[in-house]
């Protein structure tokens, strides 16, 4: 059973197109060992309970959010609602040194993603290498997840 998340954990937002579930919740479960040290509380939109508002929710826990995930994707790049809202928020919030955005390159994209607004970021995995180009994928999230343990590391210290 994971603790209840501290009030010092940093909160983490995942920012991802839904057709990237499962990768998702693949790197959720590579997260836990962060939860259990409270070293994080993750969010993301299936935390939203029924009759609420979602853009509101959103909204909200974005403008909370200490670490936003973008989880990279071609399906990600095509919506417009991680594109023009979630994403360019997000930016602004590191622009104001209000939270740290990291690129999470999940699956293949084309190599114009390092001209983007984001890709100026040090992506993971390392060398912004897919995760779904990896050979041993456990081998990947591993290298997400401690690159996003530095982050948090250097995140508390600040604080």
């Amino acid at each position: 059973m994971l603790r209840r998340p501290n009030p010092a954990a940093l909160r983490l937002f995942y920012c991802y197109s839904h057709a990237d579930s499962a990768l998702r919740k693949k790197l959720e479960e590579h997260l836990s060992l962060l939860k259990r040290d409270n070293l994080i509380a993750e969010w993301f939109d299936g935390k939203i309970g029924p009759g609420k508002d979602i853009d509101q929710s959103i909204d909200e826990s974005l403008a909370r959010s200490d670490i936003v995930l973008l989880l990279i994707s071609a399906a990600f790049l095509h919506s417009d609602y991680c594109w023009d809202k979630e994403m360019t928020r997000a930016l602004e919030r590191q622009e104001q040194g209000l939270a740290r955005v990291i690129p999470i390159i999940l699956r293949p994209v084309e190599d114009g993603w390092q001209s983007t607004v984001f890709g100026r970021l040090k992506a993971l995995p390392r060398d912004g290498k897919p995760v779904t180009k990896w050979a041993n994928r456990d081998a990947a999230w591993a290298d997400i997840v401690n690159g996003i343990r530095k982050a948090a590391k250097e995140l508390q210290e600040r604080q």
